[in-house]
């Protein structure tokens, strides 16, 4: 059965962590699959820890050049009143280029409390000299 045209897919703003997972269904309904299990895996970890890194600041000294520490930026984002909703990582035009799409909620510095919100990762296939290849999250323009 199909939601009516008129009726979303997606549960109402507010709704907790109950609609999480109609928003991850959503989410990869709309953008299926196109990555090797192991690359999408190592996106995926890679993409909420940055994101977690971002708005609640714990973890940033792992990515030094996206989070230098002189920014000397606050977190937006208690730890406590953050989550991630939904999340996928995808090709992004090519092989070698990915994208983290983050859908998430929280409750900022001043109390506002917003869930649905969007979030992407950029990153680049490298390989070291091992002939290893890794995923490397690409600085926001």
């Amino acid at each position: 059965m199909t939601p009516a045209a008129d009726e979303s897919a997606l549960p109402p703003h507010g709704e907790g962590t109950a609609g999480d997972t109609a928003v991850q269904r959503a989410l990869e309904a709309a953008w299926p699959s196109d990555l090797p299990d192991g690359d999408a895996r190592e996106l995926l970890a890679a993409g909420r820890d940055l994101l977690r890194a971002d708005a609640t600041g714990i973890g940033r000294a792992h990515w030094p050049a996206l989070f230098p520490a002189s920014q000397g930026l606050a977190p937006a984002f208690a730890t406590s009143r953050f989550r991630i909703q939904a999340v996928i990582a995808r090709r992004d035009g090519s092989p070698d280029k990915a994208v983290v799409h983050l859908v998430w909620a929280g409750t900022d510095r001043g109390g506002t409390f917003t869930d649905g919100r969007i979030t992407d990762w950029h990153f680049a296939r490298s390989t070291t000299q091992k002939e290893a290849s890794t995923w490397t999250p690409q600085p926001r323009s």
